[in-house]
């Protein structure tokens, strides 16, 4: 088959490896459909993640056709079109059971912390990812959620993690009615999450970013009102002013370790790596948002230290709330969003890229080129 192989920072090509096979009785093979690119795989991309190793596949928004199950996959049967979340969990252990999917303590063997990731380094559990044209499935009873038959599989592959993640960013930030809500990060993730605030009853909604063309996405989709970083002083001061010098009531974290905004932090995060990536973000949102508010985290740093200043925390009171989107408990609920019409995730794709020309869809993402703001991939020419 056909599957992205990365061959180190910033290096991607498409290359033939061997189709997988099943490996356990709850298993399943897909054929891949859809895959997306995601802000993620950008920071394994910029080899910003540990233990990203040479060979991997990429990939964990993906959707597809079952191929074959093992024997005690009773869920799905081959011919079902399903979307699979990027979480792999088993359903059975301690934090599956409290609907914490993403922190599954079977599916990784890293799992102090996180569960498996499709597609992710080596200590979200090193499975192979769905930026392919074949991928296996584990705890495929668990997982995967036969596609509605009146929704559009370009709005379903964006259910596996863009926007489940999302919205539970704006779940974790405990959004009360009237509430001014922050989001710092205008990717597909951060979008997603301004246009979810309104959902929980925000009554004012803020995008922060330094991409022109995202900001102005954000500005019609969300809707929001939108700032670029570049032409602010002090980002806790600007906020301040728009707040009746208060703060945010809620900041949402959507960017993570793969920030821009301060030099200093660059070099120390991104290049010499003594930080789990560019921590600006995390600053300014706990700096923000005003006394008692809520910092909602979802942007991705490595599991390594990063400055951070709590002592601004303890004395403002703030709560802290962050964890990957746990998407199979979110599902049902998003399901029927999608169909009342209150979100719509294919919006947000504008670049369907054959797998093949995968390399230059992960150039034009990274470098933000074309008006980027979400690439599907379509192996297997989307059938």
């Amino acid at each position: 088959m056909l599957a992205a192989d990365y061959r180190g920072p910033r290096r991607m090509r498409v290359a033939s490896k061997a189709d997988p096979v099943i490996q356990h009785p709850r298993d399943a093979i897909v054929r891949v459909t859809r895959s997306c690119i995601c802000g993620s795989d950008l920071h394994l991309y910029n080899g910003l993640v540990p233990d990203t190793r040479i060979g991997t596949t990429f990939g964990h928004e993906f959707c597809g056709i079952v191929e074959e199950v093992g024997p005690e996959v009773q869920t799905l049967k081959a011919g079902d079109h399903v979307l699979v979340p990027f979480n792999i969990a088993c359903g059975q252990c301690h934090f599956c059971k409290q609907g914490l999917f993403g922190n599954c303590h079977e599916s990784n063997p890293q799992a102090t912390a996180v569960g498996g990731i499709f597609g992710y380094s080596h200590t979200a559990g090193g499975y192979d990812g769905g930026q392919a044209e074949y991928v296996r499935v584990p705890y495929a009873d668990v997982g995967p959620m036969p596609i509605p038959d009146w929704m559009d599989p370009d709005d379903a592959v964006l259910l596996t993690d863009v926007v489940p993640t999302g919205y539970q960013a704006a779940e974790m930030g405990g959004i009360q009615m009237g509430d001014t809500v922050v989001v710092f990060g205008a990717g597909p993730v951060g979008i997603m999450a301004a246009r979810c605030a309104w959902l929980f009853g925000a009554g004012r909604v803020i995008v922060i970013d330094h991409v022109e063309y995202r900001l102005d996405f954000a500005r019609h989709y969300c809707p929001a009102e939108v700032y670029n970083f570049q032409s602010i002083d002090d980002m806790a001061v600007f906020i301040k002013k728009l707040t009746d010098g208060l703060g945010a009531d809620v900041c949402i974290d959507a960017v993570g370790g793969d920030a821009a905004g301060s030099a200093l932090r660059t070099v120390l995060g991104k290049k010499m790596k003594i930080e789990a990536g560019n921590a600006i973000v995390l600053h300014w949102a706990i700096n923000s948002a005003k006394k008692g508010g809520v910092v909602s985290i979802v942007g991705v740093y490595g599991p390594t230290g990063n400055m951070v200043p709590m002592g601004n925390v303890l004395n403002k009171g703030l709560t802290i709330r962050a964890n990957q989107a746990s998407v199979k408990r979110l599902l049902p609920r998003l399901v029927e969003h999608v169909k009342e019409g209150r979100i719509d995730p294919k919006a947000l794709i504008t670049h369907r890229v054959p797998l093949e020309d995968l390399p230059d869809a992960y150039h034009l993402f990274s470098a933000k080129m074309d008006e980027c703001i979400k690439p599907v991939l379509y192996p297997n020419n989307g059938r």
